[in-house]
């Protein structure tokens, strides 16, 4: 069994500038985790965006724990908010912007596993 708390899990600042922490990752050493997929927990300041940025072949869902926000994928834009899930296709220029009062905290659901090779940002 593995479980990993959140609150005594180490976070780092993600290169679209997303305040992140790698909850779950296949690929790293000290781990034997069989899965195919990443998981991660982000979050953003009131006021606060990240950068636009692709996967350039990983699919992505980010799962809407707390906050309020807009989400831009490509040409289209959403309002999000908790319990909401969002689908970001590979290859799609996305972003997403804290538009609530208090901190937008969501989950990153990225298959295959996220590596910092596929990403782009603009």
């Amino acid at each position: 069994m593995f479980i990993k708390n959140l609150e005594d899990a180490s976070r780092f600042v993600a290169l679209d500038g997303t305040d992140i922490c790698e909850l779950l990752h296949p690929k790293r050493e000290d781990e034997e985790l069989f899965m195919g997929y990443s998981l991660a927990h982000a979050r953003l300041r009131p006021g606060e965006a990240s950068s636009p940025h692709r996967l350039k072949t990983s699919s992505e869902v980010y799962f809407i724990l707390e906050g309020r926000g807009r989400m831009v994928i490509d040409d289209e834009s959403a309002e999000v908010g908790p319990c909401m899930a969002i689908y970001i296709p590979p290859g799609s220029m996305q972003h997403i912007e804290n538009r609530g009062d208090g901190p937008l905290a969501f989950l990153c659901i990225v298959y295959p596993a996220w590596g910092e090779e596929d990403e782009e940002v603009a």
